[in-house]
């Protein structure tokens, strides 16, 4: 029971390191791409969670399981040298090949 125990705690700790908080990046710092504002952003597990999502990234040829950051949906660029804002969520996203429908492996920024 003790072995049990402990390897269940290994495996929930190795996921917890595995899996990094997002934190905010200045825009500048976005080397993908352009920023993009996101009228929603969620992680991998919420995006699991949501069939719809589930279905785009599914339609894109996106496992969940590849998914490192956060998911946006419905993003469009924005023009940082200009002064861009954004209403919603600013991030930088290492996939952005949709158009904007979902863009993957997104960051937090601050414009």
């Amino acid at each position: 029971m003790q072995f049990k125990l402990a390897f269940v705690s290994a495996a929930l700790a190795t996921l917890a390191l595995a899996s990094p908080a997002p934190r905010n990046e200045p825009a500048s710092s976005c080397s993908t791409g352009p920023v993009q504002c996101c009228d929603s952003v969620q992680t991998a597990s919420q995006a699991a969670a949501d069939p719809g999502t589930l279905i785009l990234l599914g339609l894109i040829g996106v496992l969940i399981g590849d998914v490192t950051g956060l998911v946006g949906l419905t993003c469009s660029g924005i023009n940082v040298a200009g002064g861009g804002t954004c209403s919603s969520q600013a991030v930088c996203c290492t996939d952005n090949a949709t158009g904007g429908l979902i863009s993957v492996g997104c960051v937090p920024v601050t414009l």
